[in-house]
């Protein structure tokens, strides 16, 4: 029996609804979702497998122009997504025109891989506009082929999935076939209480944080897990901590929360916040954080 396997990679503006749409193939909650941009910070691979496929998803972060040096790492990702890619999914909403980043879209334009538009929010659409809309991209990129899609309702989902395994090359598997995601568990303690601090603090505070797991302890009934929140600034520590510790255990407990329906087990989290100034303008730390790559 033939078996096809690909790399299937998303690539878009932020809050499109990227990961919500990976998330929707995996069956999994791999990648952050909230109202914020910027969310997603790596690329992050969602692993789908069936008898005789295996489609491997990448969810990249939103393309931007780059302010500082994190974010030249994020957009680093988006142009590794470039280059390994079997099928690009490029994905707008309704009454959006273009990329962040007109070199990527000129990228997207030359491109010999097939691209598959997915207009997104449609539920939130009247038929009139969608239609234009899709008339729009149509003149923008002739190449593509075009799918309206609500990844949040599950809208056409399934179709698109379909179309996609149809341009998957015939290949065997690059991963075994019991594997979710190329991140170590550690990376999902990560992102789960950076979610957390996406939803509960305003303004630069998310865009301020990164997360390190320093201890990861699995027993038979339990894991037990350390984890440090990373401000810049001595101000920024004592917003994430709040009156009496009162915000950061908030933190903990839905987080916590999160990790145990995530690892079907019991989860102790221990939090504490430290001021690493400037990381995100230093190399040496963002390459600690896996952000640059090489």
């Amino acid at each position: 029996m033939s078996h096809k396997a690909g790399f299937v990679n998303i690539i878009g503006n932020p809050n499109v609804g990227k990961s919500t749409l990976m998330n929707a193939f995996v069956g999994e909650k791999l990648s952050i979702i909230t109202s914020k941009a910027q969310t997603t910070r790596h690329r992050i691979l969602g692993i789908v497998n069936g008898e005789d496929f295996q489609m491997v998803l990448s969810d990249t972060p939103g393309i931007i122009k780059p302010a500082y040096e994190l974010q030249s790492s994020m957009m680093d990702f988006v142009k590794s997504a470039f280059e390994d890619a079997d099928v690009l999914i490029y994905m707008v909403e309704i009454g959006e025109k273009a990329l962040k980043d007109e070199r990527f879209f000129e990228k997207l334009k030359n491109t010999k891989i097939p691209v598959l538009l997915l207009l997104n929010k449609i539920d939130v659409s009247e038929q009139g506009i969608l239609e234009e809309q899709v008339q729009y991209w149509q003149e923008q990129l002739p190449t593509a082929e075009i799918h309206p899609i609500s990844a949040l309702q599950n809208f056409n989902v399934k179709e698109v999935f379909l179309r996609i395994l149809e341009l998957l090359p015939e290949a065997p598997p690059y991963y075994p076939k019991d594997q979710l995601t190329d991140k170590p568990e550690r990376f999902f303690v990560n992102e789960t209480i950076r979610e957390k601090i996406l939803q509960f603090y305003k303004k630069e505070i998310p865009y301020s944080v990164e997360i390190d797991t320093e201890e990861f302890f699995e027993d038979e009934d339990i894991i037990r897990m350390r984890s440090v929140i990373m401000v810049e600034r001595d101000s920024q520590k004592g917003i994430i901590i709040g009156h009496k510790g009162s915000a950061l255990k908030r933190v903990g407990v839905e987080a916590r929360k999160d990790l145990e329906k995530f690892f079907d087990k019991q989860v102790h989290l221990e939090l504490y916040v430290k001021v690493n100034k400037n990381w995100r303008s230093d190399p040496n730390q963002l390459k600690r954080f896996g952000y640059n790559q090489g």
